[in-house]
């Protein structure tokens, strides 16, 4: 029985309660550590691990929620890769594989300019006999066009694809994308950084090795990455904690990555879950291991990488509410065009507008700040007056859907090996 504030206290694990002291006192948590943080939160611990997270985040980076105006530009969904988890992707077989050609990327690119976006982030498949240059092209296509953009893109499994295709190092692919223009790298293609669990999900993918290698690469030419996991799979608990010590590990090494982004398994449409291709394979993650997740992240990455990102395009707005008081500070980008997490089942729309960031952002009490992507606040919305973005005039069917782009004929991939 309840009988005042301090008998609640009394019940929580005493070992949980050391790690959590530790964590206020700003110690590193070991991957030990960080996996009792998951096992023990039970009850008032569970709440406890939370209250910590939110603490830890506000004296990191203060009562400021910040987010992008930016375009997701997914040129293609052809891919020679099967990953176990991805519904986005199609081989040059099927019927709804599509491939944007550099003007239509380029369009889409001034669109978002126009209304405001500061960044486009550019991920896409793996194209079968992809030219080597085609993603310096459309880097310099963009740049041509509008200099200022920030270009967000090419994850580690596409720099280790340009690199093959063009017949260079990983590191002289860099640099070719670094003069083309690319400014940062979404550090996807993460999954768990665990090789024998890649084999499993994604055989074929690019190795850990590798992933570390271009990571480290570019942090060391001045290229920053966001760093990121995808949990609620196959994958335990220990899975987890030593991902996140790893990409702490590497954060120590380089100082390059500008956020953590948890990523929660979207199970609908997902290949190695329809067709039950590993046992106990799970529909992502709980509600209660999403806010576990993003609080254990925050506590065992407070010493390293300042933001924690969550994604409002797998959890939604009610709850992408209650993760920013589990740990995260950042809302993430508006994106205008989602179709990774969209193809994989999500319900939450493609489009985000600024104005719904920031209504959300302070019914919860804080204060809304856009940014760009290396985290520099760009204007802080901290009053009462009722601000309206060019991006927020507009409707989400301007833009198209997934839905719709993979039946319009003139963007149809075509292979090269008929042509």
């Amino acid at each position: 029985m309840i009988t005042n504030i301090d008998s609640l206290f009394k019940n929580a694990d005493p070992v949980l309660v050391g790690i959590l002291n530790n964590a206020l006192s700003e110690k590193e948590i070991s991957a030990e550590e960080g996996l009792e943080l998951f096992k023990a939160a039970q009850g008032i611990g569970f709440h406890l691990v939370g209250l910590v997270a939110d603490e830890l985040r506000k004296r990191r980076v203060g009562d400021v929620v910040s987010y992008v105006v930016n375009r997701n530009i997914n040129f293609t969904n052809v891919c020679i890769k099967q990953c176990g988890f991805c519904s986005f992707s199609r081989d040059f077989r099927e019927e709804e594989g599509y491939f944007l050609p550099n003007e239509e990327i380029v369009r889409r690119a001034k669109e978002a300019h126009q209304l405001g976006a500061t960044e486009v982030c550019i991920q896409a498949g793996l194209p079968p006999d992809m030219e080597g240059d085609l993603y310096e092209k459309i880097c310099r296509d963009i740049k041509k066009e509008i200099p200022d953009i920030h270009i967000h893109g090419f994850s580690p499994e596409e720099i280790l694809y340009g690199a093959t295709r063009s017949k260079v190092s990983i590191e002289e692919f860099l640099k070719r994308m670094k003069e083309a223009g690319v400014n940062t790298l979404p550090g996807t293609s993460a999954e768990i950084l665990d090789q024998e669990l890649r084999d499993k999900i994604s055989p074929g993918r690019i190795s850990v090795e590798d992933w570390e290698t271009v990571i480290k690469s570019a942090h060391k030419m001045g290229i920053n990455t966001t760093s990121t996991m995808m949990f609620g799979h196959v994958e335990t608990l220990e899975d987890r904690v030593k991902h996140i010590v790893k990409l702490r590990d590497i954060q120590k090494e380089t100082g390059g990555f500008t956020e953590f982004v948890p990523l929660n398994f979207i199970h609908t449409q997902a290949p190695m879950y329809i067709h039950g291709l590993h046992e106990g394979i799970r529909q992502g993650g709980s509600g209660n291991d999403v806010l576990l997740t993003h609080a254990v992240s925050r506590i065992m990455l407070n010493n390293s990488i300042d933001n924690l990102q969550m994604s409002w395009v797998k959890e939604g707005q009610k709850m992408s509410q209650l993760l920013l008081m589990w740990g995260a500070n950042d809302f993430g980008g508006t994106l205008i065009n989602e179709s990774i997490s969209t193809s994989a089942g999500s319900q939450y729309g493609q489009l985000l507008k600024p104005k719904e960031i920031r209504r959300m952002v302070k019914e919860i009490g804080r204060v809304p700040a856009e940014r760009n992507t290396h985290y520099e606040i760009l204007k802080k919305f901290d009053g009462d007056e009722e601000i309206k973005d060019k991006l927020d005039t507009v409707t989400a069917k301007q833009f198209g859907s997934y839905v719709e782009l993979v039946k319009i004929n003139k963007f149809n991939y075509k292979n090269p090996r008929k042509q």
